[in-house]
């Protein structure tokens, strides 16, 4: 009798699990597919715009005002947000960007080789990934791949499952009120923010050759060449040689994996290209 009872239990649990993910699952505009959401979209954006105003002041934020590399931050960010408008417009969903508030921003930290986009559109490059880039075509990559990130909601989906991991499933709403420091931990890691080696929890293969695909995309839209993306990642692939590996790759697909699907994904991209 008691076995039948655990046994209930368990599958009980089983179902209540499973009818959580179904409940908690939304369909995302650049994809079409299903994913885990514990988080809303005007919840995350809220957190996202507190914790980027609380990192710029505690970062050495350098000024377009008087620096070169600040502005082409600045410009490369206006192209590449002004073509994810364009294209969403055109696909006539502009309340995808409800909320968006773009923002970028260059920080000094030569020794992180990174770049990230928060949700809502606050965006830093560290000054460590532009002897990598080189130029503002590669930048534009690389933009435009964290931008994909944000559009693609691969934070809200890693931070719902570390919720479901460690908070037992809770919403953000809850979360926050019963729990703010753990919840903010998370939120920090899943969105790689912070200078610290592994703090990021990691995309999926899979998500970040999908964040490439786009970011390819946006790239192009905007006027950059997507056919320099291939030579920027042999740059990037050398640039671990004999150091340890740069925090923009070290979740990342193989080098040789990266290259041959932007080669793959070039044709698409191209039919965006226009000089």
């Amino acid at each position: 009798m008691k076995r039948s009872i655990q046994v209930y239990g368990i599958s009980s649990l089983v179902i209540l699990l499973g009818a959580l993910f179904v409940i908690s699952c939304a369909q995302n505009a650049l994809t079409g597919k299903s994913q885990l959401s514990l988080v809303s979209e005007s919840e995350i954006q809220a957190l996202s715009l507190t914790q980027y105003q609380e990192f710029l002041k505690t970062s050495k934020v350098i000024s377009p005002a008087k620096d070169a590399q600040a502005q082409m931050v600045q410009r490369v960010g206006k192209k590449i947000t002004a073509s994810v408008e364009a294209y969403f417009a055109e696909k006539n969903n502009k309340d995808f960007l409800k909320g968006y508030q773009w923002e970028y921003n260059l920080v000094k930290n030569d020794t992180t080789v990174n770049a990230w986009c928060m949700p809502g559109g606050k965006i830093v490059v560290y000054t460590g990934i532009l002897p990598v880039t080189k130029n503002e075509t590669a930048l534009a990559f690389v933009m435009g791949h964290e931008v994909s990130h944000a559009l693609l909601q691969h934070g809200n989906k890693r931070m719902s499952e570390s919720m479901v991991q460690e908070l037992g499933g809770t919403v953000l709403s809850a979360a926050i009120s019963s729990k703010p420091k753990e919840t903010q931990d998370l939120f920090m890691k899943a969105y790689g923010i912070g200078t610290t080696v592994g703090i990021m929890l990691p995309f999926s293969r899979e998500q970040e050759l999908e964040a490439d695909k786009f970011g390819l995309m946006w790239a192009a839209k905007s006027g950059y060449d997507p056919s320099e993306a291939s030579v920027f990642w042999e740059r990037m692939q050398k640039s671990k040689t004999g150091e340890p590996q740069p925090e923009f790759l070290s979740t990342h697909p193989s080098d040789a994996t990266r290259i041959q699907k932007i080669k793959e994904y070039l044709p698409e991209a191209l039919k965006y290209y226009k000089k």
